[in-house]
């Protein structure tokens, strides 16, 4: 037996999650969102599963210098755009596009002697998050003088973000979009509105690009809503195996802090997962894995190497047997919401101690 901790990709369901984008938004191109290494999926994998989408999103040059590494030659959007006018040459050469969302980079660019050939520039104004874009006030001024950089080719479409999609009852999804296409109107561009929840929820915001993002996994947008009604399938399936079976009594504390206690005589299973593989540790006791197919729940502490799970219903396991944390099965959903935290931070947390298979 290994200790191995696996991150089973499945490869089908991919292309599957990207079809059910293309269904729910016809006829719009799509915007493969793989930053943060692909949601800790692997940005690689992901691309190559991908590769019916119509480009591909990232968060900035390093990323995307990753995926033409390793062979990507679709167009890749790094949405961050530059973060120094040093990164143009680069931008230019390895033919990506830059989101420019900021008054610096605008002066980059007029400043930029790109030779014969041009940069493919995204902008992006903003219509409510406050994060990242032009205020709204400032868009048509970006948008013409992005439009005088020599440098540039484009803009080539413009594109703003959602605060609250993932909430289909709060009004400050309807109000973006109406503030976003009345700006629209004085610049004829393509536009960019729809993350995932947008994508799903939200038809007037597709515009002519959609960027989906956790869909392409098969996570819902919705909290813990599973799998958008089992509609999407989940990429990813993280295993680890039984590392030993304890048969306790009545009263014998389990784990760090003594703070759970066998409520009667008991088998105890130890699996070789913990937080130092990413599994998070403040998931409540009676958070579900999956066993021969069967719930079985976590009882004490998540360890930095282990975690314990009730086999009262299970006292002849097997040391070795495989315990499925979250994917198919086992809706990574369920997990996050009894940890306290979003399925995004989850997949992205996982270590290096995890092992990747691609099925």
């Amino acid at each position: 037996m290994t200790r191995a901790v696996v991150a089973h990709i499945h490869r089908d369901a991919f292309v599957h999650n990207l079809q059910c984008v293309r269904d729910a938004a016809p006829g719009v191109k799509v915007l493969a969102v793989i930053k943060a290494d692909g949601y800790g999926h692997g940005s690689v994998r992901a691309a190559r599963a991908l590769a019916g989408a119509d480009a591909f999103g990232v968060h900035c040059l390093e990323e995307a210098l990753q995926l033409r590494a390793a062979g990507i030659v679709q167009p890749i959007v790094v949405l961050a755009g530059f973060f120094h006018a040093d990164e143009l040459p680069v931008m230019v050469r390895e033919r990506l596009t830059a989101v420019v969302h900021h008054p610096f980079q605008i002066e980059a660019l007029s400043l930029f002697d790109s030779g014969e050939a041009k940069l493919d520039v995204w902008l992006k104004v903003d219509s409510g998050m406050h994060r990242l874009g032009f205020a709204m006030s400032m868009a048509v001024e970006a948008w013409q003088r992005l439009r005088a950089c020599k440098s540039v080719n484009g803009p080539l479409c413009v594109m703003t973000h959602l605060a609250c999609a993932d909430e289909p009852d709060n009004p400050m999804t309807g109000e973006q979009i109406r503030r976003f296409e009345r700006l629209m109107q004085a610049i004829p561009a393509p536009r960019s509105i729809a993350n995932s929840a947008g994508v799903l929820r939200w038809p007037q915001s597709h515009g002519d690009w959609v960027r989906p993002g956790l869909m392409l996994y098969g996570i819902s947008p919705f909290g813990p809503q599973v799998g958008v009604g089992g509609m999407l399938r989940p990429v990813m399936t993280l295993t680890a195996p039984v590392h030993t079976v304890n048969y306790l009594k009545k009263g014998d504390p389990v784990g760090y802090g003594a703070a759970w206690v066998c409520p009667v005589d008991m088998a105890v299973g130890v699996v070789a997962i913990g937080y130092g593989d990413g599994y998070p540790r403040h998931v409540e006791p009676g958070t579900p894995v999956l066993l021969r197919g069967r719930r079985v729940p976590i009882i004490g502490r998540v360890s930095m190497d282990s975690l314990f799970i009730d086999l009262s219903d299970i006292p002849d396991c097997r040391i070795g047997e495989r315990v499925t944390l979250w994917g198919e099965g086992m809706p990574i959903e369920e997990v996050a919401h009894a940890a306290g935290t979003i399925p995004y931070e989850l997949t992205c947390q996982l270590t290096g101690r995890v092992r990747f298979v691609v099925e």
